[in-house]
């Protein structure tokens, strides 16, 4: 009984669009704010170094340079606050958390390498 109660309140929860960004990409979150009375969308746009947790608990990390100052920001995934994520470029990685751009500066910040999502076959080359 009580686990059927949680089930029903996950699924109200959470989000039906499948989130289709990695760790790697390039992604702008659009986030409601409200001020007083009304509510507007900000837009956080950077580079996601994290992606933690599961099922209502995810959350992922945005990291982006603004006026040459490094700036992290926490999402829940499923929050009713995020109106949504749109991905930019999708970024080719080995790793699952990128907390190693957090040393570097200026453009090596941002350094990730862009997925080649054109070649998906064999490789062109030598046999």
């Amino acid at each position: 009984m009580n686990q059927a109660l949680l089930d029903k309140i996950h699924g109200e929860q959470e989000r039906q669009k499948d989130a289709d960004f990695c760790v790697g990409d390039s992604v702008r979150v659009h986030t409601k704010v409200v001020e007083g009375e009304k509510e507007r969308i900000q837009v956080y746009a950077g580079l996601v170094i994290d992606r933690s947790g599961r099922g209502l608990n995810e959350r992922f990390t945005v990291r982006r340079i603004s006026y040459g100052e490094g700036t992290e920001r926490v999402f829940p995934l499923h929050s009713p606050r995020i109106d949504k994520i749109t991905v930019e470029r999708h970024g080719k990685v080995r790793r699952a958390r990128l907390n190693y751009l957090r040393d570097r500066i200026g453009k090596a910040a941002l350094a990730v390498k862009e997925k080649d999502t054109r070649g998906k076959g064999k490789k062109k080359g030598k046999k």
